[in-house]
């Protein structure tokens, strides 16, 4: 049964495959290290949000697969991609808000908590919209 909030069961197999060719020709052509980042942030909210609908959906073995997709772009892409060395506090400030939403996102599949997931939303959307406000090439605002 498909809902409105479960964009994980579109299609199935077409709508992946769809996506990994989006991804793929994005990667492969001229996508930027800034834009690899700002797919990244896109990458993890919208794994947070088909979280949201495979509980509300009661699914779950796709709220398992989408949680751990977020944790995964989360840790391995976003808090491994911080250059701790000279990022000096706010790389110490995102690694740090990068772990606590990776223990939100833990709760979150323990105790199917969508509170958990959105409280995760929230704070990762202003870090996604200041990164895509700096976009390299992007005129500044008067």
């Amino acid at each position: 049964m498909q809902t409105a909030h479960a964009p994980y069961a579109r299609n199935g197999l077409s709508a992946m495959a769809y996506r990994r060719v989006h991804i793929e020709a994005q990667i492969g052509g001229s996508a930027t290290p800034h834009r690899l980042v700002s797919m990244l942030f896109d990458g993890a909210i919208e794994a947070m949000n088909n979280a949201k609908g495979a509980m509300a959906d009661r699914n779950i073995e796709a709220k398992g697969r989408a949680i751990s997709r977020a944790v995964g772009i989360v840790d391995g892409g976003l808090r491994a991609s911080l250059d701790m060395g000279s990022g000096g506090e706010l790389a110490e400030d995102l690694h740090a808000l990068y772990g606590y939403i990776l223990s939100r996102l833990t709760y979150a599949n323990l105790k199917s908590d969508i509170h958990a997931i959105d409280e995760c939303i929230k704070l990762i959307k202003p870090i996604r919209d200041a990164w895509n406000a700096i976009e390299p090439g992007r005129p500044l605002a008067n």
